[in-house]
């Protein structure tokens, strides 16, 4: 016996990796899907029977019996009848499993039964009924099957079309015994109403291999389906943590996400940060400390994402967004500067409602910087994280430091704020500029433009 790991890798590789839980939402829509399939196979059964009435109705006819009598009539009828049937509760969604496997046996039951009363039509040897073009229907039943989506129910019509045959089979060998008509003369079988095993048995593996390989065909969509709705849901999962544009790296990626890999880019980046935040926390219980951050950052990452800008981290109390890393653009330094307008009125909005409310208003500190930076992936195989490396991230920190010790609210270096205008930054206020200016840890003077007091 096959060891289950064995057995397992076989599995996995004839139907493909499992994936995650798919969500109810999708199993109802696939229910839908498979509602709906069931009006379109009941449709195409009422155009088969139609056209087997159409073939019968202008063959030539040698029983002496009303032909519209006859078993082949008869069964045609019977078919028409359920048809309409299926059709019906198709169409009033009353189709269940059950019903659905009923339906299956009792098509290929139908057709057999149609098939085996040809030779009683002719009045022809139960062989003749083995050489009926008829057969190739059954592969349209098997196909059928296909559009519900579940496999079992094209290995139940498979199963049902190959069972039908044997015992078609053995009706023509037991009913013409003790003269069989077996013979193992090709060109015999093919002038004659002779059976040939070998062609029968291949009739019967045909039907086997084709129910088969649309099973496995069904099995792997439907891994595959379970896989790219998990990815789905992850992904939008991944969104509640990540900017969009975060997400989109990770999942559109055309080759695994590896530590260590990144690019260099032209952006900018923004830092924002809550003053005297060290003891503010001291002041508030958890729950309330954790709501007024929650309030804070919802309300910076509004007013940076409406401006292009990705948010790289939340540190504590502080937000580090990029402009131009995670998506190259030729406006990062422009968009940068808006946002950090935005942010500051953002603030102000905020800081009135708290106010109004009798609460604490809130001040925030923010800069902007730009310049060459490395933007990629860093941590260990099994952590990674999105950030961007270089001087911008550093002196923008710096700078949002400096707002303390200048009186100010929102800096930018002066380099940064001539770009911002050459790539369409409009001031909405009159700016101004602090040459030479000091800032701890810049080791040169740096000119720095007041956006905000």
């Amino acid at each position: 016996m096959m060891p289950s790991s064995l057995w397992q890798r076989f599995l996995t590789f004839l139907i493909g990796e499992r994936g995650g839980a798919v969500p109810d939402r999708v199993r109802q829509a696939i229910r839908e899907q498979q509602a709906s399939s069931e009006k379109l196979i009941a449709w195409v059964q009422l155009f088969v029977v139609g056209t087997f009435s159409v073939l019968y109705a202008l063959s030539p006819k040698t029983s002496a019996v009303n032909p519209w009598l006859s078993p082949v009539a008869l069964a045609l009828l019977f078919y028409f009848l359920f048809t309409l049937l299926r059709l019906r509760l198709a169409y009033r969604g009353r189709i269940r499993g059950w019903l659905v496997g009923l339906s299956v046996v009792f098509d290929i039951a139908l057709l057999m039964t149609l098939i085996w009363s040809f030779h009683l039509q002719y009045g022809q040897p139960a062989s003749f009924s083995l050489k009926a073009p008829t057969l190739l229907y059954v592969f349209i039943f098997i196909a059928l099957r296909a559009l519900r989506f579940e496999p079992r129910y094209v290995v139940m019509s498979g199963l049902s079309a190959a069972a039908g045959w044997v015992l078609l089979v053995l009706y023509t060998v037991t009913d013409s015994y003790p003269d069989t008509m077996i013979t193992r003369n090709y060109v015999t079988y093919l002038t004659s109403n002779s059976v040939l095993i070998g062609a029968e048995f291949d009739k019967i593996i045909s039907i086997l291999m084709v129910t088969g390989i649309i099973a496995v065909v069904l099995m792997r969509a439907q891994r595959l389906l379970e896989r790219s709705v998990a990815e789905e849901e992850a992904a939008r999962d991944l969104s509640r943590f990540f900017s969009p544009e975060i997400v989109r790296q990770i999942t559109q990626s055309e080759q695994r996400i590896r530590a260590g890999e990144g690019e260099a880019r032209s952006a900018a980046i923004l830092s924002v940060d809550i003053r005297g935040f060290t003891a503010l926390s001291t002041r508030l219980d958890p729950s309330a400390l954790i709501r007024l951050l929650t309030d804070y950052e919802a309300r910076m990452v509004a007013a940076i994402e409406a401006n292009g800008g990705t948010v790289d981290k939340f540190l504590g109390d502080g937000v580090l967004a990029s402009f131009g890393a995670a998506v190259t653009s030729g406006t990062y330094a422009a968009d940068a500067v808006r946002a950090a307008d935005d942010v500051i009125a953002a603030a102000d909005a905020w800081a009135a409602e708290r106010q109004a409310a009798g609460e604490e208003p809130i001040r925030i500190g923010v800069a902007v910087a730009s310049g060459r930076i490395i933007f990629g992936a860093v941590g260990a195989e099994s952590r990674l994280e999105y950030t961007c490396i270089g001087d911008p991230v550093n002196l923008s920190a710096k700078l949002e430091k400096h707002n303390s010790a200048s009186g100010t609210r929102a800096l930018v270096d002066a380099e940064t704020y001539a770009l911002a205008l050459d790539q369409g930054y409009v001031p909405l206020l009159t700016h101004d500029r602090r040459d030479a200016a000091t800032v701890a840890g810049v080791d040169a003077p740096l000119d720095v433009v007041v956006l905000a007091r």
